[in-house]
């Protein structure tokens, strides 16, 4: 092939630390603008980004080069910069330390789009423990009897990133 092609989705999803609801009304389309031109200036595409007050969700078509991890990296530590270069308060916005990266199938595509343009829904009756519980048992294959852990518990440990 004279030159290389890739089509890789991911399922991006990081919270607040300490799971604080720091994403604020007027903060969430200006973040989510923000995050977007994250990945568009550092080669990647945008299909979807949502999330709650304390955490964001992000559907991506990344390339090859770059490591996702790096991409999540950009994303949590430019976006806690911008917000508390913009906030008035004496609390400091941060991310948890972890994160959750899920691949998605092009065929699934549209259905996850759909799933983190509907956070609001989705959270009337699902905490976000248990939301990303069910995203990493769907992502588990049928055959495994692997139990997954909590995910992103707040700890004292986290970073500020």
């Amino acid at each position: 092939m004279p030159r290389s092609l890739s089509e890789i989705y991911f399922h991006i999803v990081f919270a607040t630390k300490l799971r604080m609801p720091l994403i604020t009304a007027s903060l969430k389309d200006p973040l989510h603008h923000f995050l977007g031109g994250i990945v568009h200036n550092r080669g990647g595409s945008v299909l979807a980004i949502g999330g709650m007050p304390d955490h964001a969700h992000l559907l991506v078509r990344w390339g090859t080069s770059k490591p996702v991890a790096h991409l999540v990296k950009w994303l949590k530590g430019s976006s806690a910069r911008w917000v508390n270069e913009r906030r008035s308060e004496e609390a400091h916005s941060a991310w948890q330390e972890g994160y959750a990266v899920f691949s998605v199938s092009p065929s699934q595509v549209t259905k996850v789009r759909r799933y983190i343009e509907n956070q609001e829904h989705h959270h009337r009756d699902l905490s976000f423990n248990s939301e990303l519980t069910q995203l990493v048992r769907k992502s588990l294959p049928q055959e495994s009897s692997r139990k997954p852990q909590e995910p992103m518990q707040a700890s004292r440990r986290d970073e500020t990133t």
